[in-house]
């Protein structure tokens, strides 16, 4: 259709400035000549179907480019859902990564406090083993001050027993005490 008024614009206006002479339908009317080798070429465009090939060649174009919108189309709907799909498993992934650092903060409080508990125990048990340590130096410094007072008195009762003792008296104390080993042993 546009072919047929693109022809006829032509031919109106392709008329030169008045070098036609005599009756327009002539073979010597130059305009003629072009009007009747125009009206053949567009015949012959008509004939080998050149309208419907350039038509169908638009068609096939336009169908190329709708299945290139669809599928440019159906491409943004996929990259949307995985773009959603991503947004989702990052979220997942970070409220996981929270959780695990929430967990992680309590098992590190869990632990100092566990420590201070365990550091407060240690510290118990080495001041029970200090006063442990002290009272049994000490029941050993009162065990050695006894036993040097003993030795102490038994040497002075042995000095004022040998200055007040007779022979006499020596010879009855030893057989009074082998009297007695000899009951004891019998």
């Amino acid at each position: 259709m546009r072919i047929k008024a693109l022809a006829l614009l032509l031919s109106v206006s392709a008329q030169p400035a008045l070098a036609a002479s005599g009756p327009f339908f002539s073979l010597a009317n130059t305009d003629f000549v072009v009007l009747l080798g125009f009206l053949t070429f567009i015949g012959v465009l008509f004939y080998f179907k050149v309208p419907a090939l350039l038509g169908g060649l638009l068609d096939k174009r336009a169908i190329g480019i709708r299945d290139d919108i669809d599928e440019a189309k159906a491409l943004r709907e996929e990259a949307q859902a995985l773009l959603a799909s991503y947004e989702r498993k990052q979220k997942e992934v970070q409220e996981q990564a929270d959780r695990i650092v929430a967990a992680a903060k309590k098992d590190a409080s869990l632990a100092a406090d566990q420590a201070k508990e365990d550091l407060a125990l240690s510290i118990k048990r080495r001041l029970a083993a200090a006063e442990d340590q002290i009272a049994s130096a000490q029941a050993g410094a009162v065990k050695e001050v006894r036993d040097a007072a003993i030795t102490v008195a038994i040497a002075a009762a042995n000095d004022v027993i040998a200055k007040q003792m007779t022979a006499k008296d020596a010879t009855a104390l030893i057989d009074d005490a082998i009297g007695e080993v000899s009951a004891k042993l019998h």
